[in-house]
């Protein structure tokens, strides 16, 4: 039998240079299943995105899912991505699996906690709000950072910066008096050894968020992450909040062991994958066509 793509619309474009469109993924012309697919909002028209990849129920398991998956890839050659990006739930085992065979990597995934009872602070430390002194050179060390670790990963430095200037703007438009926000220092032995970043009311959904925790290099391997974390938790229960969220990426080993060792546990994978242009169907075959199996 025949697996293809067949559009459902028109092609979109926008003036940055985004494009997207749907399809239905048809056996012998039969619609089993539904493909959307765009270029990618943070790495820009160079990298495709698989926004959605669903097949039926009684058509799954028959290999579907693998042939849009390869399809989408041709499709996005043909936009001129160079990278292909999707994100997958951290329940959704059998896409999880597809993509692993399918020679994706995960770059970071979200990770959360629901909370109980309040952890008691660790002897020695304290913890106090960053004053609006101290605030404009974390402010511009927090976006050198951020623009840094994008780039670091793919991104075009420019729009690394750009992106880092626009998601700072947005999160902290009152700087330290942003409601829903808890810029905290954490002090050890009258010393200032890192800090943290909490939106309990701004964050990228149900529960709160932790955007950052920085300590500093000086001060590092002597559980002051594990304790600014600890204190994430107590803020969030006393802003009534339950459930406690973050982004870790997956080659911070440090960051990843701490959080599971806290007990977050994962709730989306953010995969990737290279796109080579010498790699493609048949000639003179359309992205849309291709797929067989």
């Amino acid at each position: 039998m025949t697996t293809t793509l067949r559009p459902t619309g028109p092609e979109r474009h926008a003036a940055d240079g985004a494009r997207s469109r749907s399809y239905d993924i048809c056996v012998n012309g039969r619609p089993v299943g539904r493909l959307r697919l765009a270029t990618d909002e943070c790495f820009g028209p160079s990298a495709g995105r698989v926004e959605e990849l669903a097949v039926h129920g009684p058509d799954r398991r028959r290999g579907r899912a693998t042939v849009a998956a390869l399809a989408a890839e041709e499709v996005l050659r043909g936009w001129g991505c160079r990278r292909i990006e999707a994100s997958v739930p951290a329940d959704a085992g059998p896409a999880l699996r597809l993509a692993a065979a399918l020679g994706y990597t995960e770059r970071n995934r979200n990770m959360a906690k629901e909370l109980s009872g309040p952890p008691e602070p660790p002897a020695g430390s304290t913890v106090r709000p960053l004053t609006a002194d101290e605030y404009p050179a974390w402010l511009e060390s927090r976006r050198e950072g951020y623009a840094r670790l994008w780039a670091e990963r793919g991104m075009d430095p420019g729009r690394a910066r750009l992106k880092s200037e626009a998601d700072h703007a947005e999160l902290l438009p009152d700087g330290p008096e942003t409601a829903g926000t808890a810029l905290r220092v954490l002090v050890h032995a009258g010393v200032d050894v890192g800090t943290l970043w909490l939106a309990t009311a701004r964050a990228p959904g149900p529960g709160a968020w932790v955007f950052d925790i920085e300590v500093a290099p000086a001060h590092r391997g002597r559980g002051h992450g594990r304790t600014l974390m600890l204190t994430a938790e107590r803020e969030c229960l006393a802003a009534g909040v339950r459930t406690l969220g973050l982004n870790v990426f997956t080659d911070n080993t440090a960051a990843l062991r701490l959080y599971e060792s806290l007990g977050h546990r994962p709730t989306a994978h953010h995969l990737h994958k290279p796109l080579f242009q010498d790699f493609g169907g048949a000639p003179g075959r359309k992205p849309e066509e291709a797929g067989r199996t």
